[in-house]
């Protein structure tokens, strides 16, 4: 029995307990991750080369200047990107990576001539072909759950049997480094572009060299599939993007120059939006026929980005640069824009904002203050042009080489 005067303390003491636990969970409420439009950043120690989404989970691969390969979860929750594992089996740079279609294995190419298959689960290497080229690999295309290509700094391409265990078809048509792989949804036709400024025609099937492009101006630096298929976007060094008719690769059918020093690497976002990425470190959004670039998705603060990869779902848009950083951006609208063949000419002026982390978007403090500043730059540069009667995209000299392909 309690002594009197200590009934009033047990209760008082009670009262206490019973109170805490509201305040407990509105700390807890305080304390729950915020949602966010997209993951965080993921930062790292070196530049990375290259990025690829998991093709049915929410995962991301990346490889960096210094052959390392990393694998991460991602999440819109704050604090909700996770590294699952890293490798450091290259020797130098990792130039490209690539899941397999069924998302068990991951495919990477280096500059130190190998290329590794590593199982997604644990990052243990599977597979290896130590030197599996001549010189160093730049680019690969994962085609089936079989078959890759491969491709070098000197313009060899290589097709790969994973049930042999060597390469089946060894072609080099091209003089300069091959830059990108794209193939039909038939796997019959293997289109390559590369340094020399011309895109080959590499029939599977076959087994043959079909035809090559005529050159063009500058490296050609990326490949598309548009309009289902119908068409083949090419990137260039020179900010141009070239036009193909499937079926008729040997002349461009159309030309677009866009408003950017180079165009690094693309990737397509609907048949007819594709979005690019340039030395000057910002991603634009394209519409390909009639051409127009719509607006910006968003920036590398002008560190030149490397790679762009979309996600599985189509919301997110990945993209890696010189600032060692991943960053993630939001591409949902992207797919409900319809552009009209009419335009308005305008002059100057800065692009428009397609994400709320783009310049002018909605989380760009300096927005307004960039606009005053920038607006009459571009206004200098019309008039400068129209004074010289001559285009931006002609004043390199063709075939250069970006400054940054060394680095990788």
């Amino acid at each position: 029995m309690a002594a009197p005067g200590q009934e009033t303390v047990l209760e008082q003491e009670a009262a206490l307990e019973e109170a805490e636990p509201p305040a407990q969970a509105d700390a807890e409420e305080e304390k729950e991750p915020k949602l966010r439009d997209t993951p965080e950043d993921i930062s790292f120690e070196a530049s990375a080369n290259t990025i690829a989404f998991h093709p049915s989970r929410d995962i991301i691969a990346a490889g960096d200047v210094d052959g390392d390969v990393y694998l991460y979860s991602y999440s819109c929750l704050e604090g909700g990107n996770q590294e699952l594992w890293s490798s450091g089996h290259h020797l130098k740079s990792c130039r490209e990576v690539s899941f397999s279609h069924d998302g068990q294995k991951l495919f990477t190419v280096s500059k130190d001539k190998s290329i590794h298959i590593l199982s997604v689960e644990e990052g243990r290497l599977v597979t290896r072909f130590p030197k599996a080229h001549s010189s160093a690999l730049n680019s690969l295309l994962v085609i089936d759950e079989h078959l890759f290509a491969t491709g070098d700094d000197n313009g060899m391409l290589k097709v790969w049997d994973l049930r042999k265990g060597t390469a089946f078809m060894e072609m080099q048509q091209h003089e300069e480094y091959i830059s990108g792989m794209s193939i039909d949804e038939n796997k019959k036709l293997l289109l390559t572009t590369s340094g020399d400024g011309t895109m080959g025609v590499f029939n599977l099937k076959r087994r043959r060299f079909e035809l090559q492009s005529e050159s063009q101006n500058g490296d050609l630096t990326s490949i598309a599939l548009m309009k289902r298929g119908k068409k083949v976007a090419c990137g260039s060094s020179e900010g141009t993007i070239y036009l193909f008719n499937w079926n008729g690769f040997g002349a461009t059918s159309d030309r677009f120059a866009v408003k950017a020093e180079s165009i690094d690497c693309m990737v397509p976002v609907t048949e007819n939006v594709l979005c690019t990425g340039s030395i000057d470190g910002v991603i634009r959004a394209v519409n390909i026929l009639p051409n127009r670039v719509i607006g910006s998705v968003g920036q590398h603060l002008g560190e030149p980005i490397e790679q762009l990869a979309k996600s599985r779902t189509g919301q997110l848009l990945a993209s890696c640069g010189h600032d060692q950083k991943v960053k993630f951006w939001d591409i949902s609208s992207l797919s409900s824009i319809v552009v009209d063949d009419y335009r308005k000419r305008k002059k100057g002026g800065q692009l428009k904002a397609l994400s709320r982390k783009a310049f002018g978007g909605g989380d760009d403090f300096f927005a307004d203050l960039r606009e005053e500043i920038e607006a009459p730059k571009e206004e200098e540069k019309e008039k400068e042009k129209e004074d010289s009667g001559s285009d931006e995209s002609d004043n390199d000299p063709p075939g250069r080489l970006h400054p940054w392909k060394a680095i990788r």
